[in-house]
């Protein structure tokens, strides 16, 4: 981490400390602010679609953990967080659970099923360890539609989450612990990859077998990150389950899959920032053309068939994010470590 002039570490824990001088305390304390304020100043509709971003958030950090700083790849991320839906949503409506006991639950049980498939990965990597989390994302799927606990393919309603007497109804409400979850899972991403874990997940990344040379059980942090990895996903589910209030398979499909990969892509691999610009960047780019772009294209092209809008909606998206990796391959991450380097903004080194 970089520092202003005239400041020194003195102690190791000055030298592992993220937030350092007093300045950066200032600043990470109006963002706090600035955060758990914002229900006072959005509109209802912002603020679902900010619950969106931090649920959002926390499922593409844990995919994060698992391909940015282990390298393994995982296109059935969906899938392990309708596990944790689905887990939350049969806790508290058929057997009336809290909700924190099936928020953990949903993590636990999401990080279980990642462990199965994550087998694998200690015999292929690469895109064969992607076909193996492929067969997930499908078999997760079916096994939910054929599942008459789950409520198969109609669905099941999942009631409002509480703690105690506290019930999150409104959207404001349900930001508050959102937002709260999301920041604390920032910064347990943040610190673990500063971990003995952290750095053996990212030798497995460089190199796996110089690792295991050098002493790295591969069988035990590749697992491990699956674990995690998932576990995240399925927190996310349970939020997501206990947001929408109704749970169907067609919420988890394989494109909400590759759509996570895009995000992490985007925003910029292997970082702690980088999901926070690839959600925000995805989500806003979403609400912007499907709500601003398509009733604009309507009452223009007025000449066009029913339906032109919206086919070219999907179009346009791909189409930014195409150009958007040529022109920044490395992520938005990268050009936000340009901008403090240019403009020398130590206060935002951490």
């Amino acid at each position: 981490m970089s520092l202003p002039c005239g400041t020194r570490n003195f102690t190791y824990a000055e030298d592992m400390a993220i937030i350092r001088t007093r300045t950066q305390w200032a600043l990470f304390a109006a963002v706090l602010v600035l955060l758990f304020t914002s229900p006072l100043y959005l509109s209802n509709y912002w603020l679902g679609v900010a619950n969106l971003i931090g649920i959002t958030l926390i499922a593409v950090t844990g995919l994060n953990i698992l391909m940015g700083y282990c390298g393994q790849l995982s296109i059935g991320h969906a899938g392990f967080i309708a596990v944790g839906a689905y887990t939350s949503a049969i806790l508290t409506n058929r057997f009336e659970v809290p909700f924190l006991v099936a928020l953990v639950s949903s993590g636990l049980t999401a990080g279980v099923i990642g462990l199965i498939f994550g087998i694998p990965s200690v015999r292929v990597k690469g895109f064969y360890l992607a076909i193996t989390t492929l067969a997930a994302q499908f078999i997760i799927i079916w096994v939910i539609n054929h599942w008459q606990l789950a409520g198969g393919f109609v669905g099941i309603k999942v009631p409002y989450a509480s703690i105690g007497d506290l019930v999150f109804r409104s959207e404001s409400s349900q930001f508050s612990l959102i937002a709260s979850i999301a920041v604390l899972t920032t910064f347990f991403a943040k610190n673990l990859a500063r971990t003995k874990v952290g750095r053996a997940f990212i030798a497995v990344r460089d190199n796996d077998l110089a690792a295991e040379v050098m002493g790295v059980n591969l069988f035990h942090y590749k697992l491990l990150a699956f674990f995690i990895g998932c576990f995240m996903a399925g927190i996310a589910g349970s939020l997501l389950a206990h947001h929408v209030g109704f749970m169907n398979t067609e919420q988890f499909s394989l494109s909400e899959s590759i759509l996570f990969i895009g995000m992490l892509i985007i925003g910029g691999l292997g970082t702690t920032i980088g999901p926070i610009f690839g959600v925000i960047f995805i989500r806003i780019l979403q609400q912007v053309l499907t709500v601003q772009f398509v009733p604009f294209l309507e009452k223009t092209f007025t000449a066009f068939p029913s339906g032109f809008a919206t086919g070219v909606t999907p179009m346009l998206f791909g189409l930014i994010i195409i150009l958007f990796l040529i022109l920044e391959p490395r992520g938005l991450a990268h050009r936000w470590t340009l901008f403090k380097s240019a403009y020398r903004l130590w206060p935002f080194s951490y």
